[in-house]
């Protein structure tokens, strides 16, 4: 347990992000915990590098929406004052602490007091030893191995309350330190892709690392690690759970097609715009941007809310039903207006309210009107394949 939230055991997977403000302005570090509460995150990391940061938590931890892990580096000291503050979890980096004697004190005192304690394995920080050990560069083995060398430090007095992570900025070494790590250890397991970087490149180092792990079952708690607003770390990682059905949806599951010859709309200016409208609702549903009439219904026929662009005017259909016709430039307020009700009355409410019948004939007038001018190969594929086949008849 980290505070009220459990980490492993058939828990729910958890999302993290680590604050970017000076912790002794406890003030300001509030508000982006809370920013980050908002944004999906479950647990928060904050720095105790000075006794300042220490004093910081002491009036953090009590105001604080989420548990709070305090990020220890080099001295063992603040780790004690951190636990004198009241976090509910620490961050240990094996590589920084490396005195045996000063790492059983820290556990000892966690362990008195019930708070667990992560073992922040870093492909960039390792312990010079197990780093000539491995060749003079850095290996799942050797991270692997500074992992189980920490936790036997803490076996020495009786503490185990234990989460681990063995992460790196290569995807591949980081992909196989966990599946080492998940064969030597029962204890939970923290995953992230470390200075991924920027977005998006960040963005897709870390959803690679961490999605890979995921799908195998690998994995309790997770971070991005982004050079970014860490608002964005923790939207990432609820999206990410949200979108591997780890965790039940908070907020819109937007698809949208990649838009075609026969789009009657810019889809991806459409679709910006509901995703900026949607941004602060909390609407657990999954709605539907299509280009055109022709085909955008049947392909988002599973989404609770869609609309189709057709003919200067926009063909909203609930569950694959038609039920609505709306202009053209109030398609993302009716979409906005629809979802709302849909969450708050369901679906069958919804489709009570319209004439079905009639909209249906109406998208089927435009749909007609559309192959009517565009004809059934509005991307001109058809000659494509003609040319293809006189090359090798």
């Amino acid at each position: 347990m980290v505070g009220d939230v459990p980490v492993g055991g058939g828990a729910p997977v958890s999302v993290q992000s680590m604050t970017v403000t000076r912790t002794a302005d406890h003030e300001a570090t509030l508000q982006q915990i809370y920013d980050l509460a908002m944004a999906g995150a479950d647990i928060v990391r904050c720095t105790c590098n000075e006794i300042e940061a220490a004093e910081g938590l002491a009036r953090i931890v009590p105001r604080s929406p989420v548990p709070i892990v305090a990020d220890i580096h080099h001295q063992y000291r603040m780790a004690l004052a951190a636990l004198e503050a009241g976090v509910h979890c620490l961050r240990l980096n094996p590589g920084n602490i490396r005195k045996p004697e000063h790492i059983r004190v820290v556990a000892s005192e966690a362990r008195d007091r019930g708070v667990p304690i992560r073992i922040g394995v870093n492909g960039g920080s390792l312990h010079p030893d197990l780093y000539e050990k491995h060749g003079g560069r850095v290996t799942p083995e050797a991270m692997v191995e500074s992992a189980l060398e920490e936790i036997g430090y803490f076996a020495e007095v009786g503490f185990d309350l234990i989460k681990i992570s063995v992460k790196a900025s290569s995807v591949p070494i980081m992909i196989e330190a966990y599946r080492q790590l998940a064969d030597a250890t029962d204890h939970p397991l923290h995953l992230g892709v470390t200075e991924a970087g920027p977005p998006p490149a960040g963005l897709l180092k870390s959803t690679a690392g961490i999605a890979t792990l995921l799908a195998e079952g690998i994995g309790d708690t997770i971070r991005y690690s982004l050079t970014a607003d860490p608002v964005e770390e923790a939207r990432a990682g609820r999206q990410l759970l949200e979108s591997l059905g780890l965790r039940e949806r908070r907020n819109i599951d937007l698809i949208a097609c990649p838009s075609c010859g026969r789009a009657e709309i810019d889809v991806v200016a459409v679709a910006e715009e509901a995703m900026s409208a949607f941004a602060e609702r909390e609407i657990p549903l999954q709605v539907a941007i299509m280009g055109c009439v022709v085909n955008g219904p049947g392909e988002a026929r599973d989404a609770d809310l869609g609309i189709a662009a057709g003919r200067g005017r926009g063909h909203l259909f609930i569950k694959g039903q038609n039920a609505a016709v709306v202009a053209e430039d109030e398609m993302v307020d009716a979409l906005v207006e629809w979802a709302e009700f849909i969450h708050e009355h369901g679906a069958d409410a919804a489709l009570a309210r319209v004439d079905t019948e009639r909209a249906a004939r109406e998208a089927e007038r435009d749909r007609q009107g559309l192959l009517v001018e565009q004809g059934d190969d509005a991307n001109d594929a058809g000659t494509r394949i003609e040319k293809i086949r006189s090359r090798i008849a």
